[in-house]
């Protein structure tokens, strides 16, 4: 199996368009057009998992965080990220990276952490916008259904769990065909009139290209007469940080408790307990201080992220439980979300995870 193929698996379930700006997930090393020798999962990507990856006969590394974000300017080995990179090279190890897509994804690292804590009725916490486009195009009354099953099966007509949504109105289109043309109706040179269905579907920006060519191959016409406009909506299964309930209340100091056993951290910083339960939980993998007005704007009881900052815990304004479980603690699940995606699609290749510990912060 090519490389390319695992990529194109990976990228169909979190595409490259939802990582955010600062990001650079993808190839960051090697060839997709080698052949895979087996797959290695891992948070991080450094120079001890790409020596795992060789003493394994694994020739590709998928990893969540990118080994590499900024340009390079040299490349001698004076830094982690140079050595990995020089390893990886000679070596001919693969890296590839799927970060901020997987974490915008509502099947993705949030969405491991929330099956992790036992949440249910989740929902995005800052669901992006921009992400949705609607398509407008003008269809012969006896192709319409053959046309609207296509977009569908592209991607098209979601609105949250409603599927094979669309808008259809009926009027007469008229065109005249011109020499060297092969129209589905009518004659050259005179004009002529047709009973169309104007159809309308909202789909994921990201689709856009499947979503055309899937349209123009069920059309009937020689020439395709669409529209396609960008929405101001949310997507509700992309974005930021998700937000859950728990099967029941649970008192703050046993909720700590249970989170730092879930998560196996070391350490749990959190603020001043405010002696009322929890059962409304807001979540973010990595570093999620961005998020705590929206966990407060949507009543949450408690938010579990990373990276806090020693001022970020007066955000919390005596308002909500925050809790920092450690960066590493609360995306280190990413590498079974991985390894189970890959091994549920691909199920008799070696799909392994790194038995590497990468994290990089120690407690004493």
């Amino acid at each position: 199996m090519k490389i390319a193929e695992i990529i194109s698996f990976l990228e169909t379930e979190a595409p490259p368009s939802l990582q955010e700006q600062y990001d650079n997930a993808g190839l960051i090393t090697g060839d997709a057009s080698w052949e895979c020798t087996g797959i290695i999962c891992s948070l991080d990507a450094i120079e001890d998992v790409v020596q795992e990856a060789i003493s394994k006969k694994c020739n590709l590394i998928i990893a969540h965080h990118p080994i590499i974000f900024g340009g390079l300017k040299k490349i001698n080995g004076k830094n982690y990220v140079e050595k990995t990179v020089i390893k990886a090279i000679k070596s001919d190890i693969a890296i590839y990276a799927i970060h901020t897509n997987l974490d915008n994804i509502i099947g993705g690292v949030n969405g491991k952490m929330a099956a992790m804590l036992g949440l249910q009725n989740l929902t995005i916490l800052l669901p992006k916008e921009g992400m949705l486009k609607k398509l407008f195009t003008f269809v012969p009354l006896a192709a319409a259904e053959k046309v609207r099953v296509a977009i569908f099966q592209a991607g098209g007509g979601h609105i949250s769990n409603y599927s094979e949504c669309s808008f259809n109105t009926t009027g007469t289109g008229t065109f005249k065909a011109g020499e060297g043309t092969n129209p589905y109706s009518g004659t050259i040179g005179q004009r002529h009139m047709e009973e169309e269905v104007k159809i309308e579907i909202i789909f994921p920006a990201y689709l856009e290209r499947k979503i055309i060519s899937a349209m123009k191959a069920s059309h009937p016409y020689e020439e395709v007469a669409f529209d396609i406009i960008n929405l101001s909506n949310s997507h509700p299964h992309i974005g930021s940080g998700m937000i859950g309930e728990l099967n029941q209340p649970m008192d703050e100091k046993a909720f700590l408790s249970y989170i730092k056993s879930v998560f196996e951290a070391s350490v749990v910083r959190h603020t001043t307990l405010l002696s009322r339960p929890i059962k409304k939980v807001a979540i973010c993998g990595g570093a999620g201080s961005f998020l705590i007005s929206k966990a407060l704007a949507v009543g949450a009881d408690v938010f579990i992220t990373a990276d806090l900052k020693y001022h970020e815990f007066f955000d919390a304004n005596n308002q909500i439980l925050i809790a920092d479980i450690g960066h590493y603690e609360s995306e280190q699940f990413t590498i079974n979300l991985l390894q189970e995606l890959l091994a549920n699609k691909f199920p008799t290749f070696a799909v392994l995870k790194t038995a590497v510990k990468t994290n990089p912060v120690h407690y004493c």
